[in-house]
């Protein structure tokens, strides 16, 4: 009988980078020389990856896979090397069947798979391509078929950049796919002040996205804050540096301010220690009401700063990744931002209320009537925007452009007193002004019960300014002591986008483009939202190419939900 070997905990390892698998296939009928140019692209196009997407392993086999036999050989090599995503690249013509079908069905039926070739002719890898794509498209397999350009001759043809760019985007989006899967997220409290639009649906969020929530109730917060289960020099290195950034921006006027303050700024500490053990990936605070606000009970502070200080990509320390947080226990906005920081390769999230809607005339009038001079083609006029505004929770990396320096951050940041009527634990929140100019992707998750499916409401969008005068006037028609970032969509109106938002709060991160997102929503089933009367339904040299199992299935909609209910 054969005995079961134990594995030797020294060679787990834990955050193993997520392994891509490259490979080709090949006639057995072609000479020498193309099968050297296919080798060679193997190669070429293994390294492309491993230097535009660091955060993944690359390996590749110099096998081509003319037949089962190569098949099995490679499909084992791969497995062995644990890849959990599929490039395969053909340069010549093969038989579908008995050589990447073959490979492909060693794979689980999720494996995300990318055919990238060039469009060439001597010995059609495109046609192929093709054939292959069609017969995973007819037994209902999603892949991605990228028809780019490299030469047609020569022994080591080099991809054009646009070809590799859709490769990567394609990538980046299946490394965020399968990576957190397995991963967990930390929510300390329960449901979201009862806000049905951000519930934590546990198992949708396991069987759709693989990511476990872990709960912990704010009792635990509360004991280990009254404990002091922190480092009490670090807590003193931390207010520190807010004193030393902040100066008299940070408000406290007594010694039962000052407090309070060093208790939300303890709580961030004790909460990384707490993500940290559980080796989380985001996180989340429920806060509201029996935190800060139920006056039955003793109300604590705010967790204003600890919030943004996780949403940014650095602190006290030094550069850190940012680590996705979600006020309000908000888990619809958590996973929001959570995919799209991933899927821009880490960039800080920015979580934010959908507050006021300043449609064109609401704010020319307001303009006008504080003495603004305006042509009517400025963005804000034009378009009208949104007042993205929240407790305080935003990351202070939305201070500045992408790129401004910590200190210079940090001087455009302020901490007032916490609104007593909203907080009457009190604490400090936080407050700045995102300047124009920064542009990526606004999105909300939103989940029904009638499809047991995710959705995504997105758009392309730009933060814009206005003239200090009525920014300040905007600013104080909501609280004015909160972050503010003034928001406008490509495409949506506003009349479109007040009345098609999916919670109170809504999500940006710069550097993210649709076609990265669109690939992660098909690889992930979740459904775009994004039909707003201005956008085209395919904007070319934007959106990625529509999977061909979606146009022989009805839509994307449709194929979305035949899949979801084969599952």
């Amino acid at each position: 009988m054969s005995a079961a070997k134990a594995k030797a905990a020294a060679s787990v390892k834990l955050g193993a980078k997520t392994v891509v698998g490259v490979f080709a296939t090949g006639d057995p009928r072609i000479d020498q020389d193309s099968r050297t140019r296919c080798r060679n692209i193997i190669k070429s196009v293994a390294g492309r990856i491993a230097a535009g997407v660091p955060e993944v392993e690359v390996v590749y086999s110099e096998t081509l896979v003319d037949g089962e036999t190569q098949a099995d050989q490679v499909a084992a090599e791969l497995l062995n090397a644990r890849a959990k995503i599929l490039v395969c690249v053909p340069d010549t013509w093969a038989f579908p069947q008995p050589s990447a079908i073959s490979l492909l069905q060693q794979f689980p039926a999720d494996t995300p798979v990318n055919l990238t070739c060039g469009n060439s002719g001597p010995k059609p890898g495109v046609v192929f391509a093709q054939a292959l794509n069609g017969a995973l498209a007819q037994c209902g397999r999603l892949a991605h078929l990228n028809v780019g350009t490299w030469p047609d001759t020569g022994l080591d043809p080099q991809m054009t950049p646009s070809t590799e760019e859709a490769l990567l985007d394609w990538v980046r989006a299946a490394y965020t796919a399968v990576s957190l899967k397995g991963r967990r997220v930390m929510v300390l409290g329960h449901d979201s002040m009862g806000m049905e639009t951000a519930l934590s649906h546990i198992i949708p969020t396991r069987n759709t996205y693989g990511i476990e929530i872990t709960r912990l109730d704010m009792k635990l917060l509360a004991d280990m804050l009254n404990k002091k289960a922190y480092d009490a020099k670090e807590l003193k290195e931390l207010r520190a540096w807010i004193d030393k950034n902040l100066g008299k921006r940070l408000t406290l006027k007594s010694k039962d301010d000052d407090f309070r303050f060093n208790q939300s700024l303890a709580m961030y500490l004790i909460v990384r220690d707490l993500m940290k053990d559980l080796n989380a990936v985001g996180g989340g605070f429920m806060s509201q009401l029996e935190w800060g606000s139920d006056k039955r009970g003793i109300p604590l502070p705010v967790a204003d700063a600890m919030e943004s200080l996780f949403n940014s990509d650095f602190d006290h320390n030094g550069p850190k990744a940012a680590i996705p947080f979600a006020t309000e226990a908000d888990m619809q906005g958590l996973l929001t931002m959570l995919f799209m920081s991933h899927l821009s390769g880490g960039n800080p999230p920015l979580f934010m209320d959908f507050r006021k809607v300043w449609e064109p005339g609401e704010i020319k009038a307001l303009a006008k009537k504080l003495g603004v001079k305006f042509t009517g083609k400025e963005t804000w006029a034009a378009k009208g925007f949104v007042d993205g505004d929240n407790s305080g929770s935003a990351s202070f990396n939305w201070a500045g452009l992408p790129g401004t320096s910590v200190k210079e951050l940090m001087s455009k940041v302020s901490m007032p007193l916490a609104d007593s009527g909203y907080f009457p634990g009190m604490g400090n929140s936080t407050t700045f002004v995102s300047p124009g100019g920064i542009n990526g992707i606004a999105a909300r998750m939103a989940y029904s019960t009638l499809s047991g499916m995710f959705s995504l409401v997105w758009d392309e969008a730009e933060t814009i300014s206005m003239p200090g005068k009525l920014a300040d006037a905007v600013c104080h028609t909501s609280n004015w002591d909160w972050p503010h970032t003034f928001i406008t969509p490509k495409y949506a109106s506003m009349y479109e986008y007040k009345h098609l938002a999916p919670a109170n709060h809504f999500h940006m991160v710069w550097g993210l483009k649709p076609a990265r997102l669109q690939f992660w929503m098909d690889l992930t089933n979740t459904l775009s939202m994004n039909a707003w009367s201005a956008r085209p339904s395919f904007v070319e040299g934007v959106d990625r190419p529509s999977p061909l199992l979606y146009a022989i299935n009805g839509g994307e909609l449709n194929a979305k939900q035949l899949r979801k209910s084969q599952v």
